[in-house]
């Protein structure tokens, strides 16, 4: 299970390469906001199970839809080369090989081929791995969400949330529209369905979970086929995430067995190659799961005891398979990210993946487990997909993203670390631009991650929300510090805004701020701060507790913990960090509430949220607002209309941008807001068409 958030060493060994200074020395041009939301990116290669082929998902921007979209591409190993394997509208991804090699699966939300299909719904699809017309399998009412080869490359399991009940749906017609809080539930279910062969019909699915028990998350099917384990918690709502356990069915006759049940979390089951064994992530019984770690464990398929694998590995485990030599998991380690192989026997692990300054992701095996398919970067490189043998580690780059790139003079990248107020050691990533002089002094912009559980890592991707690169092409220096709770750096930092959110993450920022003054390099006369999430909590902390910065930008952020708590759809992850409810300990949901300091408030701030946040809901936004305003504290409130905690669309994100670049212009460079221009008044036509008949 994944933690739910408030997202030059042997280079030519790895196969990422980096431009000449050559090359470098031609690039001038900064990105605007429109270019760089248009960047190409490769997103979840999956390798075929001869290892011959990688197809990934190659996202592109339309602006004609207001979309980020997705289609597959196909690449073959040996050569090098890339195609498109799908082109249609919208967007198709959540690729799947057939055990057999011949077919790939994916979703897609484009118009249906088959008549009755929803508009808009994401249904399952496959297409010969040769190229050719896709066939869609499903006309389902709701969006399929998951999907999964069987071991005979015949059917499919795939899941997706029950549509309406009829009881449901009487009601409205009586009724109109209205929702019971914590209950209307509709549940996640499995499903499969045979993959028509010789142009034979498409098969009606077949239901494999039903009823209102249990919502399905993760599953895979057993190696001979006969049975799927899944996780399952008691509804689909996220604050029952703590429910999950594990289940087995048999595909014979339906019969559904709990394997595992213990405290907390237990999710993304994965067979062993011989089907006597299940690995799977655990909360192992911890209370306060969402910031110590996640444990790989082992039970038998019948149930049992589970055994904990991962016990002295200090960092969340992400499970990804089980090979013939041993459990595959990847793991952030500090800025970085890596693959690693665990023994299920000795308990030994082994870091595979090279050099150390990777950041690697999204890992995908042959059916042999010594080919592996990958996104990674390494410093001040743009992410790409690539392939390795497993020993000896020798990426080969399939992409050419960065090619894209040439044109701009980007800012370069950098890890630094100070020490915080009470000596805890804190890194970040400084941005500066390529004529970095440190017998100069910049403005510095302090960019804060989400999370708290994000981290920043010293790679090229497209701005989001914050136009950094316009930003230090401005002449400014960026800071992203990794404050405590990043994830990457084990379990005691993680815990260390226990009771302790706001204030110790503060103190990290500003202890990096320090630092960099110290050095001399910053004007501390234009310091600004921004951040989404929890990174714009932690920018209403210093809105509300500090007069250092000229200017802040607060995107979707906690004014206040009460309030939060109240209306979030996530109400454990408040509890669990400062140990209590508002009702219990009203004095810590104070102190680590901005809007508790907001008298000390001088700072001009600009807020942006989205109206439908269910995360971190709107009445934060419109809390600090007020607060700002009765204040006298210039304050400017921007609402993204239909969104939630994320901007999602391109024309939206353009906005955001252009709302902090304006902002930061203003206070941070002296520049005047550009006020609006006054239509030009509109021609008489009526008068015109007298004069002119």
């Amino acid at each position: 299970m994944r933690k739910v958030a408030l997202i030059p060493v042997a280079l030519a060994a790895c196969g990422l390469l980096v431009l000449s200074t050559g090359a470098q020395e031609k690039a001038s041009s900064t990105p605007t906001i429109d270019q760089s939301l248009e960047w190409k990116a490769a997103f979840n290669p999956k390798i075929s199970p001869d290892g011959m082929r990688v197809v990934y998902e190659l996202q592109k921007t339309n602006w004609e839809e207001n979309a980020f979209e997705r289609n597959l591409w196909i690449a073959d190993v040996a050569l090098g080369e890339s195609h498109a394997l799908t082109s249609a509208k919208k967007s198709s991804t959540n690729a799947g090989w057939s055990p057999d090699g011949k077919w790939i699966a994916f979703l897609s939300d484009r118009p249906g081929q088959i008549t009755g299909t929803p508009d808009g719904k994401k249904q399952l699809y496959v297409i010969s791995a040769d190229g050719g017309e896709a066939q869609q399998l499903t006309k389902v009412e709701n969006d399929v969400n998951a999907l999964e080869w069987a071991p005979d490359s015949k059917r499919i399991a795939f899941s997706m949330t029950d549509p309406e009940p009829k009881a449901l749906k009487d009601r409205k017609e009586k009724y109109g529209e209205y929702s019971v809080v914590h209950a209307d539930y509709q549940m996640m279910h499995l499903w499969t369905t045979e993959v028509p062969s010789g142009g034979a019909p498409v098969a009606e699915p077949k239901r494999l979970t039903d009823g209102d028990k249990f919502s399905v998350g993760e599953f895979s099917w057993s190696p001979d086929g006969t049975r799927i384990a899944f996780s399952a918690q008691r509804d689909a709502d996220l604050i029952s995430s703590e429910t999950a356990d594990l289940y087995v069915v048999t595909l014979s006759d339906g019969l559904v067995k709990k394997i595992v049940s213990t405290p907390g979390p237990d999710t993304n089951p994965q067979w062993s190659p011989n089907g006597k064994n299940i690995a799977f992530e655990t909360a192992a019984g911890a209370k306060y799961y969402y910031y110590t770690n996640m444990k790989i464990a082992v039970v038998a398929a019948e149930g049992g005891t589970p055994q904990i694998l991962t016990e002295t590995f200090d960092e969340d485990p992400g499970l990804i398979g089980w090979g013939p030599d041993g459990i595959y998991f990847a793991a952030e380690q500090k800025t970085y990210a890596h693959l690693f192989r665990l023994n299920p026997e000795t308990k030994a692990i082994e870091k595979l993946s090279a050099p150390d300054h990777l950041a690697a992701f999204s890992f995908s095996f042959s059916r042999d487990y010594r080919e592996v398919a990958y996104r990674a970067a390494l410093e001040n490189q743009y992410a790409e997909v690539f392939t390795s043998g497993i020993a000896p580690w020798q990426g080969k780059k399939l992409t050419a993203m960065s090619d894209q790139l040439k044109a701009f003079a980007l800012a370069h990248r950098e890890v630094i670390s100070w020490k915080s107020a009470d000596g805890t050691t804190i890194e970040g990533v400084l941005y500066t631009p390529g004529d970095f002089s440190t017998k100069k002094k910049y403005p510095l912009l302090v960019v804060i991650h989400g999370g708290p559980t994000g981290v920043d890592q010293p790679i090229v991707s497209a701005d989001r929300y914050y136009p950094l690169e316009r930003f230090v092409a401005k002449g400014a220096l960026v800071l992203r510090p990794n404050y405590r709770g990043s994830a990457g750096y084990g379990e005691k930092f993680r815990a260390l805004n226990v009771r302790n959110l706001g204030v110790g993450d503060y103190a990290d920022v500003i202890s990096g701020v320090e630092a960099l003054i110290a050095k001399g390099w910053v004007d501390k006369e234009r310091m600004g701060s921004m951040g989404w999430s929890q990174g714009g909590y932690i920018s209403a902390f210093i809105t509300a507790s500090s007069d250092r910065f000229k200017a802040v930008s607060v995107g979707a952020g906690i004014s206040d913990w009460m309030t939060y708590y109240a209306n979030t759809d996530i109400t454990p992850f408040t509890a669990q960090y400062l140990h209590a409810t508002p009702w219990d300990d009203p004095e810590i949901y104070k102190k680590t509430s901005p809007i508790s300091y907001i008298a000390k408030a001088k700072t001009p701030t600009l807020i942006q949220h989205g109206e439908n946040d269910r995360r971190v809901p709107i009445p934060n936004a419109f809390e600090l607002r007020q607060a700002l305003e009765d204040r006298g504290v210039p304050v400017r409130m921007v609402v993204y209309k239909g969104f939630g905690h994320g901007i999602t669309k391109p024309k939206q994100q353009r906005a955001v941008m252009e709302e902090n670049e304006k902002w930061f212009a203003q206070y941070i460079w002296g520049e005047k807001p550009q006020e609006p221009k006054t239509p030009e008044p509109k021609a008489d036509k009526t008068k015109s068409a007298a004069v002119n008949p």
